[in-house]
């Protein structure tokens, strides 16, 4: 029976429904045709209040709510123009400068998408202005605005949390690591294709001393407030004394109160425009996350997750193989479904096979993560290249073809990831 609520899923979507309805549908289809262990309505309808009644999934909305309030503080300026200081007179100075500022930019607002809007928006006009081409600008910018999801805080942990589990808390520190050797990998790229193809070394001596002549301590002053907001974020969940959830809440009131009081980029007539953004983001999550529980629950009465668990127990005969495996399927999901729904409905069938394995599930979370990230910027349906497409005036699937070289450097950090899990486990 649970095969057919999978096929009945995959029909739905693949006749065009939208996800949350195709999940509805497949939840409540054991029930209208009364299959042997399904649950009664009632049962169901108390399963998706309870998925979406808990106060860990509060902080999706407010680390979503914190990165608009960053993207309008013009916060993503402030520390690229840091970096740049540092590096930007270097062979790939300034997009390394720019990857960098991902990773950072991404420790405050938790998504992909916010990632490379805000600092695709600001730095591919600059980078197009000093002689680099402009569709490997906007697909550095769109690989890297993945790392959004992977360096803490991170909106897929807090739902992989939520679906399994798991320490959100201790899968933030796990994704620390894959995120910087991810980045790093990334840097390394962009310095080989500067080398390769050149750089207008004229324009970026210019733009250098432009920016030097402004002096270090007025660029770190002007920064302090936005280089200072993850080490509070971050800081107060890796000591103990906040939540994520309670951090997410910190996070929202230090990025009204830097974009307000010490940047003066956003105005107090402008919140309640910027709150209505951010729950026009949230809340087709948050349905897709209430079916998603029901739908789960559904599962776990038709006993799937324990029948899939034999069945790739049988299939794989080591966990590394099993990792591969489990490597390759989210790459494709990733491809054709968002990072969030694709967590919530896969996570807790696959985790009874974690034990078979003795895999640890922080470890598993962080694979799961960094496999969906990919599908940020995989054609056809990367969002991130529809976030860039428009800042480059160039057709998605033309940045689909040139952002392959990125993602085979994304695929090899992401191999690393998976086969050693120190890299993941080491901080804990």
């Amino acid at each position: 029976m649970a095969l057919t609520v999978f096929i009945v899923f995959g029909i739905f979507l693949a006749v065009g429904f939208p996800i949350v309805s195709s999940l509805a549908v497949s939840t409540i289809f054991p029930t209208l045709i009364k299959a042997r262990g399904a649950t009664s309505i009632d049962a169901l309808i108390r399963a998706i209040f309870g998925g979406a009644d808990t106060i860990a999934i509060l902080a999706v909305p407010l680390f979503i709510l914190a990165g608009v309030l960053m993207a309008r503080g013009g916060i993503s300026k402030k520390i690229f123009d840091i970096f740049a200081y540092f590096i930007g007179k270097r062979t790939a100075g300034m997009p390394c400068a720019a990857v960098a500022t991902c990773l950072f930019y991404g420790a405050i607002s938790g998504s992909g998408p916010a990632t490379a809007a805000a600092v695709g928006s600001m730095t591919i006009p600059i980078l197009v202005n000093l002689g680099y081409d402009k569709d490997f600008a906007a697909t550095m910018i769109a690989t890297a605005g993945s790392l959004g999801v992977i360096i803490p805080p991170s909106i897929p942990f807090v739902l992989y949390g939520l679906a399994t589990g798991a320490s959100v808390g201790k899968l933030f520190i796990a994704g620390v690591i894959p995120g910087l050797l991810i980045g790093g990998c990334l840097m390394g790229y962009c310095w080989y294709y500067c080398h390769r193809y050149g750089e207008d070394k004229n324009k970026i001596s210019m733009n250098y001393e432009s920016l030097k002549s402004q002096g270090f301590w007025r660029l770190f002053k002007d920064s302090f407030w936005a280089l200072l907001s993850p080490l509070i974020i971050l800081g107060g969940i890796y000591t103990g004394l906040t939540t994520p959830t309670e951090a997410a809440c910190v996070s929202v009131f230090y990025s009204l109160f830097c974009s307000i009081f010490i940047y003066h980029t956003i105005k107090f007539n402008q919140i309640w425009e910027l709150i209505i953004s951010s729950v026009r983001s949230y809340a087709p999550l948050i349905f897709i996350l209430a079916i998603a529980t029901a739908f789960s629950r559904v599962l776990t009465l038709l006993r799937a997750p324990q029948n899939i668990s034999k069945v790739l127990a049988a299939t794989f005969n080591s966990a590394d193989v099993f990792l591969l495996a489990v490597v390759v399927l989210f790459f494709i999901l990733g491809m054709v479904m968002d990072t969030g729904p694709a967590i919530v409905i896969m996570a807790p069938i696959l985790m009874p096979t974690l034990k078979v394995y003795h895999i640890d599930p922080i470890h598993f979370g962080v694979v799961l993560v960094v496999c969906l990230a990919i599908g940020l910027v995989t054609p056809p349906f990367g969002l991130n290249l529809f976030v860039v497409s428009p800042l480059v005036d160039t057709q998605v699937m033309i940045l689909g073809k040139k952002v392959l070289p990125f993602i085979l450097v994304y695929c090899l950090a992401v191999l690393l990831i998976t086969l050693i899990p120190a890299l993941s486990l080491c901080l804990l």
